[in-house]
């Protein structure tokens, strides 16, 4: 797959290079474009449609093409190693990397809001998109083409874990930093927001009652998982600034 390029100055160009990398041609425009149609941008143009509908669609796509993958590759692993290799190749955290790679930032429809505090690389954006994107695909050219698409996405990363240690889920991973670094185990504040039918949450990750990380999700385990990764990444940074001080 084609590497993305730098940002376009003109949306339309970087859609079309999304495209092009996804090797996919849609039959119904119409769809693709929703699947990049960000609730901010459809509040400011009085659109009546955004990509929520389709990412949760994706998600169960991605889900199911994921543990199918895997569950082949990996015979050997049993349902509890299955699992968390899934949870691992299919968090927020990675999807919004893949995304990253794919140029969707570029590509997404933001309101001005998002597009000025610097959404087109926020990774709870970036990994819904992707979701959304998945599900347009499937809608419009069935399961082997969306199968075909998670494959090239997510295959190196499948590939990359063969004979690895079975990877532990972000909260895990903190969980055990945090208890050898400072003797104490880490804290989830979390809070809900939006109307029931598409309700989304905002998770912290407090250290010592000092706030480590931020993520969202469709549900508390969801963001309380993304919070965990960014305070993972924090926790490894200042251990880096640690080491080159000494």
């Amino acid at each position: 797959m084609p590497p993305a390029g730098g940002p376009s100055s003109d949306p339309r160009d970087a859609r079309d290079a999304l495209v092009e990398r996804l090797g996919v041609t849609f039959r119904d425009p119409d769809l693709f474009e929703l699947a990049l149609t960000h609730r901010s941008y459809a509040y400011e143009q009085d659109v009546a449609d955004t990509n929520e509908r389709l990412e949760l669609l994706g998600d169960a796509v991605l889900d199911f093409v994921v543990t199918d993958l895997i569950f082949r590759r990996f015979p050997s692993y049993v349902e509890g190693d299955l699992a968390k290799l899934r949870a691992s190749l299919v968090s927020a955290p990675t999807l919004a990397e893949v995304a990253a790679g794919l140029g969707l930032g570029e590509a997404v429809k933001l309101g001005r809001g998002e597009v000025l505090t610097g959404g087109r690389e926020k990774p709870s954006i970036l990994a819904d998109a992707l979701e959304a994107l998945i599900g347009a695909v499937y809608i419009d050219r069935g399961m082997t083409v969306a199968r075909r698409v998670v494959r090239d996405l997510f295959g190196d990363r499948i590939a990359a874990a063969v004979g690895q240690e079975v990877p532990k889920d972000a909260k895990t991973r903190l969980q055990e930093r945090v208890t050898r670094l400072v003797g104490a185990l880490p804290a989830y504040r979390v809070t809900g927001y939006g109307p029931d039918h598409a309700k989304r949450f905002r998770a912290e990750v407090l250290v010592r009652d000092e706030v480590y990380g931020r993520g969202e999700g469709r549900s508390k385990k969801e963001a309380e998982q993304a919070a965990a990764a960014e305070a993972v990444a924090k926790l490894a940074t200042e251990l880096d600034g640690v080491v080159e001080g000494a």
